[in-house]
C-alpha cells in the first residue's frame, strides 16, 4: 500500500523531492529496511548519511536526508530537508493529520510496552489498528510511528516514553491522542528527576496533547496519584480513573492460575471478568487500564475483553515457555520466565510475585524437589538512593517462597549481601559469567526468573537455559 508520494513528503516536511517516487513504509534501520521503504537518515551513535547508498541498494524507494551523501548520485530518489530529525517530525505529524483514526497513548513508568500490546490486540479486533513497534516511544520513536501510519486506520496505539523533564508533553502534542493511559508512575530514571512526583508530572504531560473532548484514564492507586490527576484537572479535562481503590474501574480480585491471569473488576457499576495468557497481578491491573481506555475510545468493551484473552507477553518481558530437558522423558521440564528486558523496583517487585506463584514439581530432577529460582541483575537509573534499593529487594514479601536468587552486577552485589544466607545464591559482576554456571544452577522441575536492566545482558542467561533444552519426541 502506498503510504507517501514524493509531493505528498515534500510538502509536509517543506523539503525538496528529487525524483517522482512512492514509499509504503519508513525505516531508520537498514538491517531491517523493506523493500519500497522511505530511510531516514538520522544522526545517532554514527550518522544515517553513511548508510543511504547500502539503503538504496537494498531496495529502499528514497532517503530523507539534510544532503546528498557520499557514493549517491544527485539524481537519486531523495527528500533533501535542513534536519532530518525535523523533517522526520514533520512527516509524522503530517501522517497524523490526515487519519481519522481514534488515537490512544500510553505512558507509565512500568508496563507501557505490555499495555501498548494489549490495546494493539483489543483494538486490532475492531477495526485496522496501527501501533508503535517494540519500544519506540522516544524523540524518533513517536514520529516514526505517527509516518507510518496507513492513511486509513481506524485505531492507533502510540507508547510514549521519557528519560529526562520536558519530552513527553511535545510528543503528545504530536500525537493528539483522544485517550491518554498513564499506567504506573514508579521509581524510574530518578538520576533525572528530584523525586517520584517529579516522574508523575512529567507522565501527567501526556494530557498536554489531548484532543478536545479528550479523556484522561489514570491508575488511582499510585502514590503520586495526585499529581497525574491534579494536573488533567488544571486542564479541564475528562477523567476516568482505575484501581483497586477506584469508584470507576476497580479490580476486585486477581486469581494466578499456572499461566493465567484471572481477575475480577467492576467496570463503571457493572461486574467484568477477564484473563490474560500470562500469570501476573501487574498484568491485570494494566489490562484494567487498557480496558478502561478502550471504553473511553469508543470502541467495543466486550470485543475487547475477548481479544484480550488471547494476548500473553513477548520475548524479554515476562514471556514464559517450558523448557524440555529431555526429548524421551518429556515431563523434566524447567518453566521459563524471560523477564530480561528491563527492570527497575516496581517491575522486579511484580516479576518476583510471579515467580513466588509459579508452579514447580517434585520427584523429576536430580535434585527430587522443585525450585523457585531467581537471577537477577543490576537496575539502572535510579539516583543516589541506588544501593539501598537493591538491598532492599532481600525484605520483599515474595523472597519468602523463592529457594534462591542469583545476582547479577556491582549494584546487585548490595541485593547478595542482604539476603539471608539460605537463599544467597552466586554472585558475578557479569551475566556472562553466570551463564556459564546455569548448567549446575537449574534443575529439572524449577522454575527459573531472569531479570535485569536490558544493559546486564540477561538474555545470555536465558538463552543459556534454553540451550539446556532438547524439542519433545512426538
Amino acid at each position: 500500500m502506498m503510504l507517501w508520494t514524493a509531493q505528498e513528503a515534500a510538502a509536509a516536511t517543506g523539503g525538496k523531492a528529487v525524483g517522482d517516487w512512492t514509499v509504503n513504509g519508513v525505516s531508520i534501520d537498514t538491517r531491517t529496511i523493506g523493500n519500497g521503504d522511505l530511510f531516514v537518515a538520522l544522526t545517532a551513535a554514527r550518522d544515517g548519511h553513511e548508510f543511504v547508498a547500502q539503503a538504496l541498494d537494498k531496495g529502499a524507494g528514497a532517503a530523507l536526508v539534510s544532503r546528498v551523501p557520499d557514493g549517491v548520485a544527485p539524481d537519486a530518489p531523495l527528500l533533501i530537508v535542513d534536519d532530518v530529525l525535523a523533517g522526520l517530525e514533520a512527516l509524522g505529524r503530517a501522517g497524523r493529520a490526515r487519519t481519522e483514526a481514534r488515537v490512544l497513548a500510553v505512558t507509565g513508568s512500568v508496563g507501557k510496552t505490555s499495555t501498548k500490546e494489549m490495546l494493539r490486540e483489543m483494538l486490532g479486533a475492531q477495526g485496522r489498528t496501527h501501533a508503535s513497534v517494540a519500544s519506540y516511544n522516544n524523540h524518533w520513536g513517536v514520529p516514526l510511528t505517527l509516518a507510518r501510519m496507513p492513511r486509513d486506520t481506524e485505531f492507533a496505539v502510540i507508547e510514549i516514553g521519557m528519560n529526562h523533564p520536558g519530552e513527553i508533553g511535545p510528543l503528545a502534542k504530536m500525537a493528539r491522542p483522544h485517550v491518554g493511559l498513564v499506567t504506573i508512575v514508579a521509581a524510574v530514571h530518578l538520576e533525572a528527576f528530584a523525586n517520584v512526583a517529579g516522574i508523575a508530572a512529567e507522565k501527567a504531560a501526556i494530557f498536554d496533547g489531548l484532543e478536545p473532548d479528550g479523556v484522561a484514564v489514570v491508575n488511582v492507586d499510585i502514590e503520586t496519584a495526585d499529581v497525574v490527576q491534579g494536573h488533567a484537572s488544571a486542564l479541564g479535562v475528562a477523567q476516568v480513573a482505575f484501581g483497586e481503590t477506584s469508584t470507576d474501574w476497580r479490580l476486585d480480585e486477581v486469581t494466578l492460575s499456572g499461566n493465567v491471569t484471572v481477575a475480577r473488576a467492576t467496570a463503571q457499576g457493572a461486574p467484568l471478568v477477564f484473563k490474560v495468557q500470562s500469570a501476573g497481578r501487574h498484568f491485570a491491573m494494566n489490562a484494567l487500564g487498557a480496558l478502561a481506555a478502550v471504553e473511553a475510545l469508543g470502541a467495543d468493551l466486550a470485543l475487547a475483553t475477548a481479544a484480550l484473552g488471547t494476548w500473553k507477553p513477548y520475548t524479554g518481558r515476562g514471556a514464559r515457555e517450558t523448557i524440555v530437558l529431555d526429548p524421551v522423558e518429556t515431563n523434566r521440564v524447567i518453566e521459563l520466565i524471560d523477564d530480561a528486558y528491563n527492570a527497575n523496583p516496581t517491575s522486579l517487585a511484580a516479576a518476583l510475585d510471579v515467580l513466588a506463584a509459579a508452579d514447580v514439581q517434585h520427584g523429576v530432577g536430580r535434585i527430587g524437589r522443585g525450585r523457585r529460582i531467581a537471577f537477577v541483575g543490576d537496575m539502572k537509573e535510579l539516583g543516589p538512593q541506588e544501593a539501598a534499593m537493591h538491598a532492599d529487594i532481600a525484605h520483599y514479601p515474595a523472597i519468602e517462597k523463592i529457594t534462591t536468587v542469583h545476582c547479577v552486577g556491582p549494584l546487585m552485589r548490595h541485593l547478595h549481601e542482604a539476603l539471608p544466607e539460605d537463599k544467597r545464591g552466586l554472585w558475578y559482576e557479569t551475566s556472562a559469567e553466570m551463564a556459564a554456571e546455569v548448567r549446575r544452577l537449574v534443575d529439572a522441575g524449577d522454575a527459573v526468573l531472569a531479570k535485569g536492566s536490558l544493559s546486564m545482558g540477561l538474555s545470555k542467561v536465558v538463552d543459556a537455559i534454553r540451550k539446556l533444552g532438547h524439542p519433545a519426541q512426538t
